[in-house]
């Protein structure tokens, strides 16, 4: 796939061959019984973990290009323990591949009384900085709100935006909005995802196996547009 094919069918395929996209029947952490799920514990060598800072970084580039993120981003933040490769790979993508030199942050699970002590580790947080989240899958948004006092009883800094991996377009459990938009609406910044779960489904078609069948068969799709048309926002 070349670097001028789109971001989300790029993307998908990295999903696939790194085995992080599984089809299948997946109970997840809000009790909705899924046919397929986005398991962030797949990328765990080097190679893939570039990868993936790679295409958050190319995503952040994108927004700010279009006016959805500032550009003098002080600092990435991603929440312990699983936000914490996205963190530092993206903060290593963005200085490598787009010249804009940024920090990374992650919180410690329990304070430290000793050494350099603290709830955060990496850049330091202070007043008036400007720092960007990163996630991998957000089904509800329990993260997000459990990340935002931290970092905001830390310093006074302005929340940016939240990046994430893939955006799975459903309901919160009390109301008709997407996780994303409930999001956007209770915080006030923008929330981005590299791809949405249509995208991905519909490069899924195109995107070929070995024996030359589509990684997303008409059974899979068809299970997936009925799990959206059930909980899809």
């Amino acid at each position: 796939m070349t670097d001028t094919a789109a971001l989300d069918l790029r993307f998908t395929e990295f999903l696939l061959q790194s085995q992080a996209l599984k089809f299948g029947d997946f109970t997840l952490k809000s009790g909705r019984q899924s046919p397929y799920f986005i398991n962030a514990g797949a990328f765990d060598d080097g190679r893939k973990i570039a990868m993936l800072g790679a295409f958050y970084a190319e995503k952040i580039a994108a927004e700010i290009a279009a006016g959805t993120l500032p550009a003098d981003i002080d600092t990435v933040f991603g929440p312990a323990y699983k936000g914490i490769p996205l963190a530092v790979s993206t903060a290593i993508a963005l200085t490598a591949g787009h010249d804009m030199q940024v920090g990374y942050t992650f919180d410690r699970k329990e304070k430290k009384d000793h050494g350099d002590g603290g709830m955060m580790v990496g850049t330091q947080l202070r007043d008036g900085m400007k720092v960007l989240l990163v996630d991998d899958v957000m089904t509800a948004g329990t993260a997000v709100r459990e990340v935002v006092p931290k970092l905001r009883a830390e310093a006074d800094v302005e929340i940016v935006g939240l990046v994430l991996s893939v955006d799975r377009m459903e309901r919160t459990k009390d109301s008709e909005l997407s996780a994303v938009k409930a999001v956007e609406a209770e915080f006030g910044f923008p929330v981005v995802a590299i791809a949405n779960v249509r995208e991905i489904f519909a490069a899924g078609r195109s995107i070929m196996t070995a024996d030359g069948t589509p990684y997303v068969t008409d059974a899979i799709a068809a299970a997936a547009d009925d799990y959206l048309a059930r909980y899809g926002a």
